[in-house]
């Protein structure tokens, strides 16, 4: 069934874009370790659609994706002509480069809960060119939901894509000079800018890190990296901890925002842990992405719904989010906004909403108060707070 309906799909999208939709990836994949598990998890959807259509195992996560993508040819054949023109637009936009095809993912997942909340959906973005993507109506109520995406790393101080091109650079040549000054070391590093955006400071954070292992220095400091290497002493650490025992060891030491790299086998070891030189802002980029967003996709005509995919987060950072209560305090602030006036609800996605793995009932939402419909009983499957 599965590989049928990755088929459905792929057909969709067309022989040609599958297939340079995957040599974009294999590419990616053969960069590096680090940058491999990265480039596995940004295209989990699709590459369970390949392992779909070759007829391999899915995991339930997987399962669960094929199942949502497997959604948009249904979707294609039920549009008009122009929404069908849009779409395929969306589809081939969604296959190029280090774009993904979860924000189309998150549409119909989007579309999806409020179907079983009992509305009517209309994907009026897609057919009549509506500023907002979904128009959904019950018993005489309706509202205009926006489905917009963000990346997480906009609220990095050290983007994770980055940081991988930097331990795939210089893993091997902490491998030699391990081999060569055997023991236990912490490198701890410390960037004041963060490192963001292109990667043109790899080379010189990478040539640094060298130089100090080379001329033996305890400490390297200027205004982009204070560094420091000492002997790897945490509280518990045991020679026999692998490499995930180490990480959540530092985790508890460092914190939530720290990241971390291990080098070597045995009892011989090299670890990295860099801390930006603030904390992450990822529910205030959120938070801003809301104010930019609301006055361009919502008409102000009918209540409106801001429905945000947060893309690029793990699941630790993700609980932090929510338990923290991070991004709902960002959103209520965002609520008393003038630009929030259209408003009713803002809700939350990330993946593992998608794969039935995160927020119970698939979403965070965030009612608005201070709406003339936040009291709308008709509504309130789609707008009531969920915390």
């Amino acid at each position: 069934m599965a590989q049928e309906q990755a088929s459905t799909f792929i057909g969709l999208a067309g022989p040609s874009g599958w297939a340079g939709r995957l040599a974009y990836i294999r590419e990616r994949l053969n960069e590096g370790t680090q940058t491999r598990k990265l480039t596995s998890q940004r295209f989990a959807a699709e590459g369970a659609l390949e392992k779909a259509r070759r007829g391999q195992a899915l995991s339930s996560a997987e399962t669960a994706l094929v199942e949502l993508a497997t959604r948009i040819p249904v979707l294609y054949e039920a549009l008009n002509t122009a929404g069908r023109a849009r779409l395929r637009a969306n589809l081939d936009a969604a296959l190029v480069g280090d774009a993904t095809i979860m924000p189309l993912l998150h549409l119909i997942h989007t579309a999806r809960l409020q179907e079983e909340r009992g509305f009517e959906v209309s994907f009026s973005g897609l057919e009549q060119a509506t500023p907002y993507d979904l128009l959904i109506s019950r018993e005489g109520a309706t509202a205009e939901v926006a489905c917009d995406s963000i990346s997480a790393e906009e609220g990095h101080a050290v983007h994770r894509s980055l940081w991988t091109r930097l331990i795939d650079r210089i893993d091997p040549d902490l491998q030699t000079w391990l081999a060569a000054h055997p023991g236990r070391y912490l490198l701890k590093m410390t960037l004041p800018k963060g490192l963001k955006g292109e990667a043109e400071s790899l080379p010189d954070l990478h040539r640094r890190i060298n130089e100090m292992l080379t001329n033996a220095k305890r400490a390297d400091y200027d205004e982009a990296a204070i560094l420091r290497l000492d002997p790897l002493l945490l509280a518990g650490a045991q020679a026999s901890d692998s490499p995930p025992g180490m990480i959540a060891k530092l985790r508890h030491e460092f914190g939530p925002e720290a990241h971390f790299s291990v080098t070597g086998t045995g009892p011989n070891l090299f670890v990295m842990a860099a801390r930006g030189g603030t904390e992450n802002e990822v529910a205030v980029a959120m938070r801003r992405r809301l104010a930019a967003i609301a006055p361009a996709r919502l008409s102000g005509d009918r209540p409106g719904i801001l429905a945000m995919f947060l893309d690029d987060t793990d699941p630790a950072e993700w609980q932090v989010l929510r338990d923290q209560l991070l991004l709902e305090g960002e959103a209520r602030q965002f609520l008393t906004f003038p630009e929030a006036r259209p408003v009713v609800a803002v809700t939350c996605t990330s993946r593992y909403e998608l794969t039935k793995a995160g927020a119970p009932g698939g979403d965070l939402r965030f009612r608005n108060p201070m709406h003339p419909a936040a009291k709308s009983a008709a509504l309130a499957p789609a707008v009531l707070s969920t915390l």
